[in-house]
């Protein structure tokens, strides 16, 4: 006996809010759907839950088959469940935002969904409610890195100082002061300098640096203050 048979059913899915940094900005990871309504409209990667998995299991399925690898670094956002949301059927999607290096991932990913990135600041617009989930993963986000050092997921194994702000930057769409940013990042002890330097993108060339795996595993949860002090910041 179906103790439940008068309640109304409709359809559960996760949407993907991939971000990714080139070096120089933080960008967005989209598709162009392959199906209606709305095909060929740029679309953030998604599916529905299957009976035998749950949510995170699935956005993690989805984004494997999308990328080949397991997400280094993912976390639920929101559940989305506006009744009108979607044309087709009454569906509630649970989006998750993830973090990757983009220049080692790139390669990856699977030609199927014609995947293409955006800059974070300069977005297409995307089908149902989907821009609104990158608005609320974007604030998420720029919230967690003032205080934690999840942004660290996004880089190489070897960048420089320049480049992390750069990355900053691009989360805030806002300029910081290159002193204090430095001091404040390099007193975190989050980075080891590396004997060579970039030659190309300065005069002097600038040190590269990798993450300290120790400090960054033991801190991760830690409230680090990362974000140097909001009168430094200039709008772009």
């Amino acid at each position: 006996m179906r103790h439940y048979s008068r309640q109304s059913r409709f359809l559960l899915a996760v949407d993907c809010i991939i971000f990714g940094y080139d070096g120089q900005e933080l960008k967005l990871l989209v598709i162009q759907r392959g199906f209606q309504p709305w095909k060929g409209e740029w679309s953030l990667i998604g599916g529905f839950v299957q009976q035998e998995e749950t949510s995170e299991e699935a956005a993690r399925r989805v984004l494997k088959n999308l990328t080949g690898i397991d997400m280094p670094y993912m976390e639920q956002l929101h559940t989305f469940s506006r009744t009108d949301r979607d044309s087709e059927e009454r569906t509630v999607s649970i989006a998750y935002f993830a973090l990757l290096d983009l220049q080692k991932y790139k390669q990856q990913l699977s030609e199927d969904f014609h995947p293409a990135w955006f800059p974070i600041n300069h977005l297409p617009h995307l089908i149902f409610d989907h821009n609104e989930m990158v608005e609320l993963a974007k604030e998420k986000l720029r919230y967690k890195a003032a205080l934690h050092p999840l942004l660290f997921e996004l880089l190489p194994a070897k960048f420089t100082i320049p480049q992390l702000q750069h990355l900053y930057e691009s989360v805030y769409n806002a300029k910081f002061d290159k002193g204090n940013f430095n001091r404040k990042i390099l007193s975190t002890d989050l980075l080891t300098r590396l004997p060579d330097k970039d030659k190309l993108n300065s005069k002097k060339g600038a040190f590269y640096y990798k993450v300290n795996a120790k400090t960054y595993k033991a801190n991760f949860h830690s409230f680090m203050n990362l974000v140097p002090d909001p009168g430094k910041i200039t709008g772009k």
